[in-house]
């Protein structure tokens, strides 16, 4: 079954700067699993200042700039992993590095048809 695990947390000052590697833990924990082939794709997000929000209300196409709500924590970036049941998700994002600042909410997928 495929999961997104969407890491969620307070954006660290500066964090639009993608072009910074991951840290050594987040490396060599993308390296692990990716390694076990439970790891499809996943990248850090910009920050929701850089979000634009797109909606259909009354039959008129709505487009915001920023996130559909403001919140404290954010969406910092997302991994879609693959595993047998979410037991092994649960492993798998425990081993996350993240998990000592941000939180990793997990998110079966609906498979598509």
């Amino acid at each position: 079954m495929r999961y997104m695990l969407l890491i969620c947390g307070n954006p660290h000052p500066g964090a639009d700067g993608c072009d910074d590697p991951l840290d050594e833990k987040t490396q060599a924990w993308v390296d692990e699993m990716t390694a076990r082939g439970v790891r499809l794709s996943g990248s850090r997000l910009r920050s929701t200042a850089t979000a634009t929000t797109v909606r259909h209300r009354d039959g008129d196409l709505l487009v915001s700039d920023g996130p559909f709500a403001e919140t404290k924590e954010q969406i910092l970036g997302y991994d879609l992993i693959e595993c047998a049941d979410l037991d092994e998700a649960i492993e798998v994002a425990s081993k996350h590095p993240v998990t000592k600042f941000a939180t990793i909410e997990i998110r079966p997928i609906w498979p598509t048809p």
